[in-house]
């Protein structure tokens, strides 16, 4: 990747596409690239749907390679969400399709003119720019397969639903999987809007006379590539739990722990779990003809993601992550598998953050707008954001303003996001990582699940509030770096628990790069995306007073435990000290 991709949407005559070499940005990947764009190119006062916003789409360093399940993206701006600097992550084939056409970054900037909305076209021969009005207010399934129409199967679609085309707060980019489906989002903070601010559509980018990327080592990428993969499918969690039952594994782990927040964080336990578990879903599906093992990129080691099918065995939506079917079940009172399953493929169509819709529609329905397990209501409410009715446009700018137009205290939410599937007074680990990462509350920013629940990476108590702090920090800084990679997320469970493991990843970054990188270094880079986020987010207007989880978290106890949000102010204040 030795190139950048600049798209200047106000420029005269229309948008216009540039390309250029990587200057400052030389060596960066993923989330280092989103942020050092951002804290270099965005005033951190700006609005974020203005013109000074610039969106950067950034694959992560390994992405295009045959280094295993690493094909991973990122997406950054400030966000409409949080107002605070955002990196959201995306599977899909978007990130391995812009790296094997060179492109370390596609930044869209400047100021949209007029109504039109365009396309951007990416191939080998280079870069086209075309008005797609054609495409006005199509959500994502209608016009990905109109696109397939149009341009065949051998791009991914990288676009925005209705809800990103209406610069809602909560609004996704979805990039398209290796199947061509509309299934795979930077879901949090509101990306689609800008996106939608800008007037782009959809991005093509099609791979066609491009090669998988070449280490500068060979011999070292591949023996580090392969102890890497062998590491991945040894670890019981992604060689053996993932793979076989999903993310929604968590499910019953968290109820049986006391930390699924169910009815809009008011209880820690969820009396009809059963009916959501991954047990349960994956013995439907295999019943039916689905495919719980499936990669959501091309060369995925762990293969989570999952295909789910209807009763006559016709495709229903990819399988649902933990946190959609807790937010969409449990949080709301639903226990319906099925109906979870279809509100997963209304997210994907609109272009919705999954995570953030079932928080909001907890919300309403304390509020009294539906009733606690009403699927039908919540099904509706989800087409009102999507059509953008006076309702949706309420529902879609997210969780904190939902809760303010209806007087209600219980938004839970840091930074205007919502929490996702654990209770930070029941998993405080992961409460410490709500309240102080850069991105407004977010889990995969510092899972600290992981020791408090899963006992890897080490084991702690999750009710107990000293040395969370710590643990949070730890897990922050590798999370930042690892961003930065292309690398899933999901590879942490192997690298916390393997030595050698951690150390075959770095090995085939070197080989990749031809660098003699150390665990040290990693930590560096970590340590310096956070550095950069912070005072972006402080001359953005934040302070410590912003790392905080509402303050009735720690005034009302939380069942079964009864416990409450008992991290010190001083605890948190210390995250970010080094």
């Amino acid at each position: 990747m030795d190139k950048i991709l600049r798209i200047n949407v106000g420029a005269e005559g229309g948008p216009k596409a540039t390309v250029e070499s990587l200057g400052e940005y030389a060596g960066l990947g993923g989330r280092a690239m989103t942020t050092r764009v951002v804290v270099r190119e965005v005033p951190p006062a700006c609005h974020p749907l203005g013109p000074e916003n610039k969106l950067v789409i950034a694959p992560g360093l390994m992405a295009g390679s045959a280094a295993a399940t690493s094909g991973r993206v990122s997406v950054g701006c400030k966000s409409p969400l949080t107002g605070t600097i955002k990196e959201s992550n995306s599977g899909g084939t978007g990130g391995q399709y812009l790296a094997r056409l060179g492109y370390a970054a596609v930044i869209i900037e400047g100021e949209r003119k007029g109504d039109d909305l365009y396309k951007v076209i990416i191939k080998a021969s280079g870069v086209t720019i075309e008005k797609a009005n054609d495409l006005r207010m199509l959500s994502n399934y209608p016009m990905v397969e109109k696109l397939h129409g149009q341009y065949g199967d051998a791009p991914c679609f990288i676009t925005i639903g209705t809800a990103g085309e209406m610069r809602m707060g909560n609004s996704t980019i979805c990039f398209t999987d290796p199947e061509g489906r509309p299934t795979r989002h930077a879901g949090r903070g509101g990306v689609g809007a800008v996106m939608g601010s800008k007037g782009i559509k959809a991005i093509i980018v099609d791979p066609t006379d491009t090669k998988i990327r070449q280490p500068k080592n060979s011999e070292q990428f591949k023996a580090a590539n392969k102890l890497f993969a062998q590491g991945l499918q040894q670890h019981p969690v992604t060689g053996q739990g993932l793979p076989t039952y999903g993310s929604n594994v968590l499910i019953n782990i968290l109820n049986e722990a006391g930390g699924l927040p169910a009815y809009n964080f008011s209880n820690g336990r969820f009396a009809d779990v059963d009916k959501l578990s991954s047990e349960t879903l994956v013995e439907i599906q295999k019943k039916r003809g689905g495919n719980p093992t499936h990669g959501c990129h091309r060369g995925c080691v762990i293969k989570c993601s999952g295909i789910c099918v209807d009763k006559d065995g016709n495709f229903l939506s990819k399988q649902p992550e933990y946190e959609t079917v807790w937010s969409h079940g449990a949080n709301c009172g639903i226990d319906d598998l099925d109906a979870v399953i279809k509100m997963d493929y209304m997210n994907d169509d609109y272009g919705l953050d999954t995570i953030e819709t079932g928080a909001t529609l907890g919300v309403a329905m304390e509020a009294g707008v539906i009733k606690w397990g009403d699927v039908e209501g919540a099904m509706n409410l989800i087409h009102e954001i999507g059509k953008g009715t006076p309702m949706g446009r309420i529902l879609g700018a997210g969780t904190a303003t939902t809760a303010r137009c209806y007087g209600l205290e219980h938004a839970p939410v840091v930074k205007g996001q919502a929490m996702p599937a654990y209770d930070p007074r029941a998993v405080k680990g992961v409460g410490v990582t709500y309240a102080t990462t850069t991105q407004g509350a977010d889990h995969t920013a510092g899972y600290a699940v992981a020791p408090n629940i899963l006992s890897v990476g080490g084991k702690k108590d999750p009710l107990e509030a000293a040395g969370q702090a710590a643990i949070s920090r730890d897990l922050q800084i590798a999370t930042a770096a690892l961003d930065s990679t292309g690398y899933c997320l999901f590879v942490a469970f192997a690298i916390l628990d393997q030595p050698e493991t951690f150390q075959a990843m770095i090995d085939s970054i070197n080989g990749m790069y031809g660098l003699n990188m150390t665990a040290e270094d990693v930590v560096e880079l970590g340590k310096n995306i956070l550095r950069e986020e912070r005072e972006f987010n402080k001359a953005a207007g934040f302070t410590k007073a912003h790392d905080r989880l509402p303050m009735y978290f720690r005034r009302e106890a939380f069942p079964p435990h009864n416990t409450k949000w008992d991290v010190s102010d001083e605890d948190l204040d210390s995250v970010f000290d080094f």
